[in-house]
């Protein structure tokens, strides 16, 4: 029987991307709710088999410029009080840290780019045991506390929370697991502004994907799959 996995997207090229294959592997049937378009309802989301929250570029604090966030984050709330499974990715795992009460706020500095994961203790127990030595695609401003109750699995230099679990359902990743390599160039136009404005140069980012893209894939197909089939 088929399954079914609500993934609430913020812009249209932050999507699954490569996790689409592994939910389709296992039975999901996918749906996505576009937020600020669709109405994110929260007994719809508590009720999906599966929920995957994206990225995207506005701030969980940014509810007075950006309304659909007070809606969103309550829906969140509901899932994760019930301790349904729940994947964050990004401003996805920022808003389910802040629906569990832990701070989100700006930190003064931007991780653009790919690079390496330093795991934690309980991170070496954890699916993200298959990415401890890939390159993973970071695109953040913002940082999160960790929820109470909840296991800090990884880390990066000045930023010592990439990664957070509460039980074995819920499960929030600062950087972006899901991002396809070969289609890096709608991030690098979706994203030109902020680019510019951090003084990055997109070719070093194009050449980073092209170089970890089908590796990272790969694992993170891998890590996610393992999440998956231990629900």
């Amino acid at each position: 029987m088929s399954r079914l996995a609500l993934a609430v997207r913020h812009v249209p090229f932050e999507d699954l991307g490569i996790l689409a294959p592994a939910l389709a592997e296992r039975g999901y049937t996918v749906q996505y709710l576009d937020a600020g378009v669709d109405a994110i309802d929260a007994a719809a989301l508590a009720d999906a088999d599966l929920a995957v929250i994206l990225g995207g570029p506005v701030g969980v604090y940014e509810t007075g410029r950006y309304p659909f966030l007070k809606a969103e984050l309550r829906a969140i709330g509901e899932r994760l009080r019930r301790d349904r499974p729940t994947l964050g990715i990004c401003l996805g795992a920022q808003l389910m840290a802040a629906a569990l009460g832990a701070e989100v706020a700006p930190a003064g500095r931007a991780e653009i780019g790919y690079a390496p994961l330093t795991l934690t203790a309980d991170g070496q127990a954890s699916p993200l045991r298959a990415v401890q030595s890939v390159p993973v695609l970071h695109w953040h401003g913002d940082q999160f506390g960790i929820p109470a109750g909840a296991r800090r699995l990884a880390e990066t230099p000045g930023f010592p929370n990439q990664a957070f679990s509460l039980g074995p359902r819920i499960l929030g990743l600062q950087f972006h697991l899901e991002a396809d390599a070969s289609r890096i160039e709608q991030w690098l136009i979706g994203h030109a502004c902020e680019l510019s404005r951090h003084g990055i140069d997109p070719a070093a980012i194009r050449r980073d994907a092209e170089r970890h893209g089908p590796s990272l894939a790969r694992s993170a197909r891998l890590a996610i799959g393992i999440w998956l089939d231990a629900l």
